[in-house]
Parts: C-alpha cells; structure tokens; sequence
C-alpha cells in the first residue's frame, strides 16, 4: 500500500506523507477513503469512545483466530451480522473490565507475574535440563505473537489484573447441594400427559373464500406478495487459492524443497505417554486448586525419586478412569490429539522423562514419556504430488500478498469501472444476474453477507461505483459493481391468485382449529368425556417424545396443584393443542450426582458473574449505539 502511494502520489509533499501515513497504519485503505465512517462510534464505556474501526480490527483478530483454530468454519458464518455483533460484545467487556480494573487500583505483583509465566505450559516446555530457561527460544515464542519479552509479559500483567475484576465473585460462588437439587429436581420434573392436536390442515376443506374475499386479503397483505429488490453484477475475485492452480515449478525447486523438509514431509511424529491425573475443575475455588497442585507436587517428588514405581503410583493415584487402570498408558497419539497444554509439555520431552506437574482445565497432570514413533522416511518420488501442491500453495498466498493492496487500490481509484483490475492483474471478470439481499447457498463469493451489503447500499445502487475490496473468505478478496437494479415490486394479483388463496385458506383454517380447540377444552373442563384424548406419554425436559417445543412447556408450566390440570396451546398457523396433565412424577436418579451438582455451581457461578458484569457495565455507562441483530 505505502509503495502505491509513493509510485502514484509522488507529487504530495513530505509534510502531507507524515499526515496521511499514519492514516494508512491505523485504518487500513477503507478507513482512509472513509473517515467518517471509520470513526463513527459504535458503543462508549466510561466516557470513551469505542470506534467502528476499533470494532472492525477486533472483528478481524477474532476472525483469524477462529480460522486458526477451526480452519473448516464456514466463512459466511465470521462475517454474518451475529458474529460482528459478538465481537464488538466481547470488545466491550474487555474495555469494561480493564476500565474496573484501573478505577479499583487492582494490579499484579512481580511473584503473582513470575509463578503465572512458570506456570504457561508453552514457557515450560522451554527449560533446560538444569531447570534454566532458554532465553532465545523465549524471545522466538512471544515474537511470533508479534511482541518483546517486555510487551508479553506487560501484556500477561494486564490480563491477570483484569480477571482480579470478577476473580472474587468466581472464587467465592457455590450452590449448595440441597439447593442445587432442589432446582434440578424441578427442572427434570416428568409429567404424564395427554395431548390432542387439531391441526389446521384438517379445517382447511371447510374454508372456502369468494373472489371478492380473495382480493381483500391480497389488498391488506401486499407486502406478501412481492417480488424482491434485484441486481445484476460484475465482480472481480482475488484468491490465493486461484493464484496457486495457475502457479508453474521447475523440478529444482521440488528436489530441494524436499531435501529442506523431508522429516516434516514423510509424516507426523507419534509420542506415547502415560500420565498421573489429579481433577482440579477451573471453576473450583482457588484454595481448592491451590490443595490439589500441592498433593500434585508431593506425588512427583516421589516419583522423580522412584520413576520406575509411574505405573504403580498412576492405578492407585490417578483420577483418569480411562487410563489409571492401565498405569496412566494413554497410548501412542499425534499434535491435535490433546489439549495444547499437556501436548505442549509432551512433544518437548525426551524419552523417559517425567514432565513437572501439568495444568490444564481438567486439573493437574504428571507426565512420563514412554515411548517416540518417528514416521517412516518416503521417497522423492511418493512425495512429489504433496510438494508441488505445497509450493503452488505457498507461490499462490504470495502472490495473494503481493497483489492484496495493489487489488484495493485499483477498484477504488478506478471505481467506474472493474476491467482495470481486470486487466492489469489478468483476472477473470464475472457476471451473475437476479441477486437478492438474502445470500443463497451454493452461490460462492455472492453469498456473503457483507459483499452484499455493500452492493446493495444506495451508493451502490445509484452511483453504479465498485464496492470496496472485501475479504470474503482466508486469502480472498472480492469486489463488485451493479450493473442493472430492479426495485421491489408488488406482483399482480392474476399472477399470485393460487398463493393469495392458499394463504387465506391457511389463516381460517388455523383460526378455525383455534375456535375448535378452545369449545372442546372448555367441555373436557366441565366434564365431558375424555376418552376422545390419545394415550398418556410420559415427558420432561430431557424426553420431549416429539411434543413440539410450545406443547411441551404448555406442559410442564401448567398448575399441577390441582390434578388433572388442562390447558390450551395457540401453535399459530399449525393449529390449536388441548393438554391434559394427569401426573407428575420424580425425575429418575441421575447416574454421577455429585458431577451434577458440581456442573450446577458452575452454571451458578457464571449466572453470578454476569450479573456482577451487568451491574460494572451500569456503574460505567455502556452504551452499545449498533443494534443487536435479529436471531
């Protein structure tokens, strides 16, 4: 981007470069030629504002993270309203609770910094055989977070700081057992019942409407019956994906790529470990935890002493039922297979060694690595079809990065028109005609929502201007143009007669079956005979047995303090439902209880802390100026 503005604007004065430069490092091209926009603010938290360009940074690491870590998401999925909507939620509980934690003068000693750093699993694995740390590997593991050691550890001090926020209410919440059953045992309550449907399908033969009913309802209900806003598009993609297919290799290139990596090209090393686990729940009071990390540190003393009594020490000490029956085995396992703190510590390991004590959200682990499967060494020739798509991979997210600015530029500066972009980047300039607001699946690119939303903004519309590029999947940019819009219209009723009527037919018919419902409900209520009602079934909020959602909760809400107890559920266009509730029955014994009432305290404490949340949001005035998107 900065070598396109020296390359086209060299006729800017130095002093305008200073001002524009620093533009460009916080906003990017959009908040650049946009600034209004970028610096529209979104929400405020104590006063200060919170920028639409803050959000959409924030939205972008969130974004890449998730990629990260699960790289089949959908993309449609990141960019959805819903998903910005919680980014910008989650931007200002940050703020929030950073704010709570400067005014309350919370902060983080230099012993709680250092024993929280001994503690990350990943710096652990860094020390050396004499228990010193390898300063070096340290430096490559925050630099590739894009800090100093300076800016992570300012940066691990601050976020220890912010959970001191609601630390205290999360260390001090409980439920007590009988409370806690009590609430389950009323959530899990069964019910035995009778249900009779009156479905409006079976009405619908008894409905008969006039022409001249006909063109009333299609009167009051035009909105039902148009036809949506359309457009037709041109449209550029940049995708590295793309980029890779059309990428050319000499064979040099292949033989020494394989030479550089074929340990990383013949397979993934397998490790086999066996390991002692002592359950610490990460929602357990802090003493609680502190107790079992000690037990956790007695037990390895004795083990470095006696290694060889592990397997003794995993059968009778281990709360793993999976594996301490077999002294801890956990069998031989790939990178991915466990969670990152525990596989961390293992892949760092030389055979035969005993890990210093683990933690993780399941509680506190010794490790011992048994054993180390290399994968088998694979010929030039068995690899060649991997490695040429690894390199075309590579050539292809290059040239994606070389051309990403150069792309933006273009279809702004040029917005009249896409073929510009399309010719001096030789990209294939496409067509797609009758584009609606609401995305349709299967359609590539065109179904992203912010794509959309960008060609159907006014500017758009009426202008006939490209859009912005936008990232519309990892490693692709998309920009397009309206060619030709049609507005909404109201079809005629000669042409939408059949639906009209089969609209109407539906709303008597579900307006009949309601009328219905309610006569026969009051007549069971008075006494008449019951036996019209199907057989009882037994249901809970555990066993619906097919009731749908509104029936069910009709079912388990009604008094019951005088049996039987008869309601009625309005379901809408679907019809009318008499329920008749006959008895109520204790919940089964659940299988682990006390698990229960230990995930009990855990939805309690959360319950707590949110609540304690909601009230630092009012004592610091958020305001959130976006609205939430419908579900």
């Amino acid at each position: 981007m900065f070598d396109s503005i020296r390359n086209h604007k060299k006729y800017l004065m130095g002093f305008l470069l200073i001002l524009i430069i620093p533009s460009f490092v916080l906003f990017g091209i959009q908040g650049f030629t946009d600034g209004n926009q970028s610096g529209e603010t979104v929400a405020t938290v104590d006063g200060q504002d919170i920028s639409k360009a803050e959000w959409d940074q924030a939205h972008k690491v969130e974004a890449q993270r998730l990629r990260e870590s699960m790289p089949n998401i959908d993309a449609k999925l990141l960019d959805s309203d819903g998903a910005r909507y919680a980014s910008l939620e989650r931007l200002v509980r940050d703020r929030v609770l950073a704010v709570a934690a400067q005014k309350d003068h919370l902060f983080t000693s230099d012993q709680r910094l250092a024993r929280a750093l001994q503690e990350d699993p990943s710096i652990a694995a860094l020390r050396k055989p004499d228990g010193s740390l390898d300063v070096e590997g340290y430096r490559q593991l925050v630099a590739r977070q894009g800090l100093t050691p300076e800016g992570f550890e300012a940066r691990v001090r601050s976020d220890l700081s912010v959970r001191q926020v609601t630390g205290g209410v999360q260390s001090s919440g409980f439920a007590p057992p009988a409370l806690a059953q009590v609430s389950l045992n009323a959530f899990f309550e069964r019910r035995e019942v009778r249900v009779l449907p009156l479905a409006a399908n079976d009405f619908a033969a008894k409905v008969a409407p006039t022409d001249a009913e006909i063109e009333q309802f299609y009167k009051d209900n035009q909105a039902m019956f148009q036809a949506p806003e359309l457009i037709d598009v041109e449209y550029l993609v940049l995708d590295a994906a793309g980029l890779a297919q059309s990428a050319t290799l000499n064979e040099d290139a292949l033989r020494t790529y394989y030479k550089e990596n074929i340990a990383l090209l013949s397979g993934d090393e397998e490790r086999r470990a066996s390991h002692i686990l002592l359950n610490a729940p990460k929602s357990a009071p802090a003493a609680e935890r502190e107790k079992i990390r000690v037990k956790a540190q007695a037990l390895l003393e004795q083990l470095r002493k006696a290694p060889e009594t592990f397997a003794a020490v995993a059968k009778t000490e281990s709360q793993d039922p999976g594996s301490a029956t077999k002294g801890g085995d956990l069998e031989f396992f790939g990178r991915g297979a466990m969670v990152k703190p525990f596989e961390d510590v293992v892949f760092s390991m030389a055979k035969g060694a005993i890990s210093d004590v683990v933690e993780t959200d399941f509680g506190f682990h010794i490790i011992q690595l048994t054993d180390i499967k290399a994968p088998k060494q694979r010929s030039f020739e068995e690899m060649r079809p991997q490695i040429e798509a690894d390199l075309k991979k590579q050539q292809g997210q290059k040239r994606f990065a070389e051309n990403a600015d150069n792309f933006g530029n273009l279809v702004y500066e040029q917005a009249d028109s896409l073929k510009p972009a399309a010719d001096s980047l030789k990209l294939e300039l496409r067509t797609a005609k009758g584009l609606t607001r609401e995305p349709v699946q299967g359609s590539g690119v065109l179904a992203n929502e912010r794509l959309l939303a960008a060609l159907f903004a006014p500017e758009s519309v009426q202008n006939k201007r490209n859009t912005e590029a936008i990232e519309t999947a990892s490693g692709q940019l998309t920009a397009a143009r309206v060619v030709q819009h049609t507005p909404a219209r109201t079809l005629p009723l000669a042409e939408v007669r059949d639906s009209v009527r089969a609209r109407l037919v539906a709303q008597r018919a579900a307006q009949l079956a309601k009328e219905e419902g309610v006569k026969k409900l009051a007549a069971l209520r008075a006494g008449s005979d019951a036996t019209v009602l199907p057989a009882s079934v037994v249901v809970g909020r555990d066993n619906p047995q097919g009731l749908a959602a509104p029936v069910l909760k009709a079912a388990l809400s009604a008094d019951a303090k005088q049996l039987p107890a008869w309601t009625g559920v309005d379901l809408g266009q679907k019809g009318y439902a008499i329920v008749k509730v006959e008895k109520l029955l204790p919940r089964a014994a659940p299988a682990a209880q006390n698990q229960e009432v230990q995930q009990y305290a855990q939805w309690w404490t959360a319950a707590e802390i949110q609540a304690h949340y909601e009230l630092i949001k009012e004592r610091f005035k958020v305001k959130i100026l976006v609205p939430e998107p419908a579900l």
